[in-house]
């Protein structure tokens, strides 16, 4: 297992998130969430293999292609091929999950409810990794995704198979990070086009 990282050392401080000319409370919000992702990353207490798989799942779910291009090659070096791909299929298929499900669970008319789903599913029941590590980035992606329906389902696999509470709140805590990473890095693209 690789030894854990300081917050100085991980992801983001490879990227420069000040601008010349930024507003006091950007730079400190900014420095917020360089300070909560090396937090997340640096002093997590899950194995590599969960905690480099739910930053590369979630990365994804964050649809940032600027926040991605960051935790990819860490998350290559510290998981397994198999493991790479796992997570890449869990932000894949809980995107589709997500959007299903959570429009299923909206609608008024609840007859949705027992119509058959139709989709193809097939990596949860067959992931290439241990089945509750790909459950953890799949309970994180549906946090990023806001899909309460899948939470509940992934929470209740994670816990009826022993996971405590803590590292469940871990994965959605390193989730919310890297949205907010991904949000905050997105919209400073966008003035810069426009310098």
């Amino acid at each position: 297992m690789p030894e854990r990282r300081d917050e100085h050392e991980v992801l983001v401080e490879q990227r420069e998130f000040d601008h010349p000319g930024d507003a006091q409370g950007d730079r400190e919000q900014q420095q917020g969430l360089k300070l909560n992702l090396g937090s997340v990353i640096g002093n997590s207490e899950l194995p590599a293999q969960q905690l480099w798989g739910t930053v590369l799942a979630t990365a994804i779910a964050a649809r940032s292609p600027i926040v991605l291009r960051e935790p990819a090659p860490e998350a290559k070096a510290n998981l397994t091929p198999e493991a790479y791909t796992a997570a890449k299929a869990a932000a894949a298929v809980m995107a589709m999950n997500n959007v299903f499900y959570r429009t299923r669970h909206l609608l008024s008319d609840h007859e949705y409810g027992t119509l058959r789903a139709g989709l193809r599913m097939n990596v949860i029941g067959n992931p290439g990794v241990d089945k509750v590590d790909f459950e953890l980035w799949s309970f994180a992606v549906s946090a990023v995704n806001g899909c309460g329906m899948c939470l509940d389902s992934h929470e209740q696999v994670l816990r009826k198979a022993g996971v405590g509470r803590e590292v469940v709140q871990e994965a959605f805590k390193i989730a919310s990070v890297v949205q907010a990473v991904g949000s905050a890095l997105e919209a400073e693209a966008v003035p810069a086009e426009f310098e």
